[in-house]
């Protein structure tokens, strides 16, 4: 079958379409033939090196993807799906089957749900990772209705995806945009808007300026670390989105959101679909690309600015 791989870790020009043995699943999994596969921030540390240490002992080419979209192709024991369902799937790229980005992937049955009804499959793409890790964010903070979240990084998928949730859940949202974007995150849901800094240093003043209270927490989308916590008020909650390191300051509870770890993977992915089929979830795609592509999405990506998913078709 065909995939995305690499044999050495480097550039995006170390991407080729490469060729896997099919997959076969055993009891309990499910193969997926795959309709389209999301490009994501992990795919770009992954192809780096920034994440060898997670693939020691496994053998090239490594196949980047965390989240897919296609037909369910054939089941192992004790799987309740049927053969030719429209599913989407949330895939562990750091083993030896590799990631999404290939026709055909295998999976354990609690990572794969039904796709929302009435939606384009290539859109779907785009939703399990960034949706799940939205949804694993929230579940850390547990805010009361009416609490006040922040949010950077809203115009990406995952902070898009965080707003979005949060306003399902009853909670004040404010997020940060350039003059482009305003119009963007307020369709998202997002109740307050604040003016993006030009230094990450005011990112606190201008949040400040809008809600001179604090934050109750904020969910740091865009990575921007220790000059997010001043939006974040004493004895708040701040959440990471990258594994890096944080001190804390003032009795903010820093916590790191790492979607691997998430403990109801099914039952989120499931809440997702419903949320998407309704309209709740808004899925964006920036735009559809060949597997060919693949640098070309890693390039784009690493530049910043993609308002969207990258999606690659197969």
């Amino acid at each position: 079958m065909r995939a995305v791989g690499f044999e050495q870790f480097g550039g995006p020009d170390v991407l080729k379409v490469v060729d896997r043995p099919l997959p076969v699943p055993g009891p309990g999994q499910v193969r997926v033939r795959v309709t389209a596969a999301a490009v994501n921030p992990t795919d770009l540390l992954l192809r780096a090196g920034d994440l060898a240490a997670a693939m020691a002992g496994q053998e090239p080419p490594h196949t980047p993807g965390m989240d897919a979209s296609g037909v369910v192709d054939a089941v192992g024991d004790g799987v309740d799906l049927g053969v030719g369902e429209p599913v989407m799937a949330f895939v562990n790229p750091f083993h030896a089957g590799g990631g999404a980005q290939a026709e055909y992937v295998v999976v354990p049955r609690d990572q794969v749900v039904a796709a929302p009804r009435g939606l384009d499959l290539r859109d779907v793409a785009g939703l399990p990772m960034n949706g799940l890790t939205a949804n694993l964010a929230l579940s850390l903070l547990d805010l009361p209705e009416a609490a006040t979240l922040a949010v950077t990084g809203a115009t990406g998928a995952l902070g898009g995806y965080v707003v979005q949730l949060a306003k399902h859940r009853g909670l004040r949202v404010v997020a940060d945009a350039a003059a482009r974007d305003r119009d963007l995150v307020h369709g998202l849901g997002a109740d307050l808007v604040v003016p993006r800094a030009e230094a990450t240093a005011d990112l606190a003043g201008a949040y400040r300026a809008a809600v001179p209270e604090g934050a109750d927490a904020i969910v740091d989308a865009a990575v921007i670390g220790a000059d997010a916590l001043g939006v974040v008020k004493d004895g708040g909650q701040f959440v990471k989105c990258r594994p890096h390191e944080l001190a804390s300051e003032r009795g903010i509870t820093v916590q790191g959101v790492l979607v691997l770890t998430h403990p109801a993977t099914r039952p989120a992915l499931e809440e997702l679909a419903a949320l998407a089929e309704k309209g709740v979830l808004t899925l964006r795609t920036a735009e559809v690309l060949a597997p060919e592509r693949a640098p070309e999405a890693h390039r784009r990506l690493e530049a910043g600015g993609v308002r969207g998913r990258l999606i690659l078709a197969f």
